[in-house]
């Protein structure tokens, strides 16, 4: 059966496809593995993939017909390398005397088809051109613009790039991206490195992060070298080949893009291999001493033949014993250039790459010295038992053969039973290239998945310092894990305490590979007791925004460190789950969440503001930074469309925490920057709307926001149908007889919001202030900040709230704070005296004595019971305070009735600690008089 090799799938720039985790078929390792034989089963078609390829070029230049910025970002980058061109070109004459009128006139015509391009692109979207007019334009442009890309000059680069914009106007999108991909055909350095990067490291580095790896292991290396004039010399010739190799690799993968726009019935084309360099000549040999069967270069290329090799070529078996240098790849060369026509010529690379398979590998001693030290102190080694030797003889009912080649059981008994690493590294790449040969082979998948084997990978994995041979072992335990979850206990249970992904997670090239096998382990907090888990988990949150592959499992690091965070601030007890938020605080990690809340998915960002919820309730004062900084349309965009999906609880309840604010002016602050909306939808009614489908436990919250919005507008004096629908959820809320303790404790945190007086870290001041006035206790501001400004907004504030409480709640409202006081629920008891506390003080405001009256009579009663020595003091100074005041601004001293024995002695007790005490005893001993 003939396999496929299959392009990755579109990855979104919004991270829409990297946020899930999910399995592809035939999917392309980041060495590029092209002996992935994949059954028709699983095998994507080739529209699907023909689509895939269009969908994401003609994607990325349909931008430069919708978005101004983008087009911008092209055009300078265009000219900028025009003009270098240019003058380099003029340089070159003066020193041959060479005036070449021919290259002249090609950038006049450059310069020429750009302008037109993007004159074009104006009336397109100002509709003032017509349609045949532009349609001719547009055509004289291509032919224009092909004419200089057949010239093989400098400037086809860019006549290439132009060229597929002017196809995307006449929606040819496999024409348009057909042109895109001959950009890095023609200059894949200029095209990866400064015209397209942002496309380039989308589409193609996926496929050559191998030689990135390779080029950060040979970096850190040679940054150790002692002699300053040889390190620069060997970092240049390091530089070069690594240049060399990417432009190789783009040019090769450009190309085979470029094939799969061309399939139609033909066969499928083969996917490029793009090698490691061998050594460069200035390196050492640092690892000679320590890996026995390891070739002279410093990178294995038997790996690569092993694992990557082409699947026409018939190799032979590899025992451990016999480790042969790679065959010449001739035969898979010749089939490209044939694929590939004329445009296989034009690549300077690719001859070095055609040389470079052909290099055999010499082995030193085995004997040699090699790390047997280190591997020899692992716990339990397997001992070989009759049935391991045996194992070839396992049979499952769905294999394709009945018993596995005796070079893989040989693998699998060394991976059990050696104590010598370099025999165990090289047995990796053997499974490897038998997994990669025979994928899903169920025969295969049974003999690797037996717990001893496992047991044995795992070691290895603790122990290497290949990168090549750990990255190895990370994507075939992805593999297995994905297949068969008893993989991920064993994994558990053989490394308890997670030792192996610290180490792995400390590595500079796969700690984000690391982090994949580690979600897909699924461990739980217990296991991640140690403090450096916190600063390792923050790293792959900062730089796992690309996509993993290993092998067939693609999984984004950002779905890994997400799981992972969330044990360490849920998975503990209270104290350790503070603890751990409190380092993340200190870590800077909160500027990555508030990064996270507005990139991705939905249900990413929301988990992303439930982190932030974390540290919010760890460190109250890092409220202010985040009012500060967080993106407050983003929060709304969440609060919509996670309304949708049943999600939006988050993004609520930090946006209600925020409003915890230790000052009124930053209060106001951030309403205002709430009432900006977003896209296009009015802020109050996103909220009016939320609110009417919003559940018991989250009405109160909305409600209160909704009604601060609203008593913020200009015209604050008049009502609105926004505030009557708040005020009407409110009082709903405070309904004792229907609400539960969830409901309740939730009305009681809205009616403090709405005295908007807070410390530093979010706990409520008003009582604490209001019992400053009467007398009872000393309470300052603790900070710097200018005292009168802030006194002066919150009394506006207090202002228009009481006003608007008092006008539109009217009796309903005054009659559920007065239930709530009488009704002996601590939280809503005390909130509600707070509440009313502080609107007695602006009943005067109303001007209408039949609602004075009215107050009064509704909410006296209930103050002078509260007055009763069964209350805390504080209780009983607020219900003196809020009676003195009710009293003076109701107008009802005239028909204030006389108090009884009980409320004079209660007074009279009260009077030791406020002065408001003997003025209501002053007021109503006049009256009886």
């Amino acid at each position: 059966m003939a396999s496929k090799a299959l392009l990755p799938p579109p990855l979104s720039s919004k991270g829409s496809s990297s946020s899930r985790f999910k399995r592809i078929v035939g999917s392309v390792s980041e060495r590029s593995n092209p002996k992935s034989n994949v059954s028709e089963d699983s095998t994507m078609d080739e529209a699907s993939v023909i689509s895939a390829v269009i969908g994401i070029l003609s994607g990325y230049i349909g931008r430069y017909v919708k978005d101004d910025s983008f087009r911008r970002t092209i055009r300078d980058k265009c000219n900028s390398f025009l003009n270098r061109t240019r003058t380099k070109q003029d340089s070159d004459d003066i020193d041959n005397d060479n005036d070449n009128e021919d290259e002249d006139e090609i950038f006049v015509k450059m310069d020429f088809c750009m302008e037109k391009m993007n004159t074009l692109i104006e009336d397109h979207h100002q509709g003032t051109k017509k349609q045949v007019t532009m349609m001719k334009s547009i055509r004289s442009s291509i032919e224009v613009l092909t004419k200089i890309a057949s010239s093989k000059s400098y400037l086809s680069s860019c006549a290439e790039l132009y060229l597929a914009i002017a196809y995307k106007l006449l929606r040819n999108d496999r024409v348009s991206s057909k042109h895109l991909l001959q950009v890095f055909c023609y200059s894949p350095n200029l095209a990866r490195t400064y015209l397209l990067s942002d496309l380039w490291e989308h589409l193609f580095l996926p496929h050559v992060l191998h030689l990135k790896i390779w080029y950060t292991s040979e970096f850190e290396f040679l940054s150790n070298e002692v002699h300053v004039g040889e390190k620069e010399k060997k970092m240049k010739v390091l530089n070069k080949v690594y240049n060399e190799k990417m432009d190789s690799g783009t040019y090769l993968f450009a190309m085979y893009y470029k094939q799969w726009l061309k399939v139609s019935g033909a066969s499928v084309p083969p996917l490029p291999i793009v090698p490691l360099p061998s050594r460069p000549s200035c390196r050492s040999s640092r690892r000679m001493s320590s890996d026995s069967t390891i070739s002279n270069s410093s990178i294995n290329p038997n790996l690569y033949k092993a694992v990557f090799g082409l699947k026409e070529e018939k190799q032979k078996p590899i025992s451990l014993g016999e480790q042969t240098g790679i065959s010449t790849l001739s035969k898979g060369l010749e089939i490209d250039k044939k694929l590939y026509g004329d445009d296989y010529k034009y690549s300077s690379v690719q001859k070095e790459d055609m040389l470079s398979f052909g290099r055999s590998s010499n082995h030193s001693d085995k004997n040699q010295a090699h790390r047997l030290d280190y591997f020899k102190c692992l716990s339990c080694r397997f001992i070989p038992t009759d049935s391991m030797a045996k194992i070839s003889y396992i049979k499952s009912k769905n294999a394709s053969s009945s018993v596995l080649s005796s070079e893989l059981v040989e693998a699998i008994t060394t991976i059990c039973s050696s104590n010598i690493l370099t025999e165990c590294e090289f047995t990796i790449r053997v499974v490897t290239k038998a997994w990669l040969n025979s994928p899903g082979d169920p025969l295969i998948e049974e003999a690797l998945t037996q717990t001893s084997v496992i047991e044995g990978i795992l070691e290895v994995l603790f122990v290497s310092t290949e990168d090549e041979i750990l990255e190895l072992i990370i994507s075939i335990l992805a593999e297995l894990i994905t297949r068969n979850d008893a993989i991920r206990q064993i994994i558990l249970n053989s490394d308890p305490q997670l030792e192996i992904f610290v180490r792995l997670l400390k590595s500079t090239s796969l700690f984000l590979k690391a982090s994949v096998l580690l979600y897909l382990s699924k461990p739980m907090a217990k296991q991640m007791i140690s403090t450096e888990w916190v600063p390792l988990i923050l790293r792959v949150m900062e730089f796992g925004d690309k996509l993993q592959t290993l092998f067939t499992v693609q999984c984004s690091p950002q779905v890994a460190a997400f799981y992972i965070l969330d044990q360490l601030l849920n998975g503990f007890d209270e104290d350790k789950n503070l603890e751990n938020a409190r380092l993340v605080l200190s870590l800077g990690g909160l500027t990555l969440l508030m990064k996270r809340v507005q990139e991705g998915e939905i249900h990413e960002r929301e988990n992303s503001v439930s982190m932030i919820l974390c540290c919010v309730r760890a460190e109250g004062s890092c409220r202010s930074y985040l009012a500060e900084n967080i993106n407050k349309s983003s929060l709304l965009e969440l609060i919509v469309l996670g309304r949708k999906q049943s999600s939006s609880r988050y993004a609520l309840s930090l946006l209600f925490e925020l409003l915890y604010l230790d000052r009124r002016t930053k209060i106001t602050k951030f309403l205002r920057g709430l009432k900006d909306g977003w896209n296009g939808l009015n802020t109050m009614h996103i909220f009016f709307i939320y609110l009417q489908k919003a559940s018991p436990e989250e009405k109160p919250l909305v409600a209160v926001i909704l009604l601060m919005l609203d008593l913020m507008e200009d015209n604050h004096v008049k009502g609105s149908i926004y505030r009557e629908e708040a005020i009407e959820a409110i009082v709903a809320s405070l309904n004792c007889q229907i609400c539960d303790d969830t409901v309740q404790q939730q009305s009681a945190k809205a009616l403090l919001l709405l005295g908007s007086h807070f410390s530093y870290a979010g706990e409520s001041l008003m009582e604490k202030l209001l019992l400053q006035k009467a007398g009872f206790q000393e309470f300052s501001l603790q900070d710097s900040f200018p005292i009168h400004k802030e006194e002066e907004e919150a009394e506006s504030w207090h202002k228009k709230a009481a006003y608007g409480l008092f006008k539109s709640g009217n009796k309903k409202l005054l009659s559920s704070l007065a239930n709530c006081l009488a009704s002996g629920i601590p939280c809503l008891a005390r909130s509600s005296l707070t509440t009313i506390s502080w609107m007695c003080s602006y009943l005067h405001l109303v001007e209408d004595s039949k609602f004075s009256s009215m107050a009064f009579s509704i909410l006296a009663p209930h103050l002078l019971q509260s007055l009763s020595y069964d209350n805390d003091v504080e209780e009983r100074v607020l219900a003196s305070y809020s009676l003195l005041h009710l009293t003076k601004n109701s107008g009802c001293v005239p028909t204030l009735p006389s108090l009884n024995k009980d409320s004079i002695t209660h007074l009279r007790n009260l009077s030791l600690v406020t002065w408001t005490a003997n003025e209501l005893i002053s007021i109503f001993t006049k009256r009886s008089i």
